[in-house]
């Protein structure tokens, strides 16, 4: 069974509601970026180093080993997706205390469904 680095990322990606808020993440990362929006530097860097190290040909295991090639990739973005996934929610609650005029800071935020 090969498995290539797309079907890799696509599988990585299915994480809940990723592909719709990828505007969120360039939103989130055009404010920080202007000093609007504060955010640690690692929840910068680590995304950014994720998406680096799955594009880039040099992998810790190289991907023509069957299998575990791949899952080095895999684990990567296993780890940084949720990551990204917690800031964005994090942006998105204090983009909507924004809107409502608030001016209070978000530490830690978590979805309850």
């Amino acid at each position: 069974m090969k498995y290539s680095k797309l079907k890799l990322a696509q599988e990585a990606i299915k994480h809940k509601g990723f592909l719709q808020k990828i505007p969120s993440v360039y939103r989130m990362f055009k404010l920080w970026y202007r000093g609007e929006y504060k955010m640690k530097f690692t929840d910068v860097l680590i995304p950014a180093l994720a998406l680096i190290y799955v594009i880039s040909p040099i992998d810790i295991i190289p991907d023509f080993v069957p299998v575990v090639g791949a899952l080095d990739d895999l684990a990567i973005l296993a780890l940084a997706i949720p990551m990204l996934m917690k800031e964005v929610d994090k942006f998105l609650l204090w983009e909507s205390q924004l809107r409502k005029g608030g001016n209070s800071q978000i530490q830690d935020a978590e979805i309850v469904e």
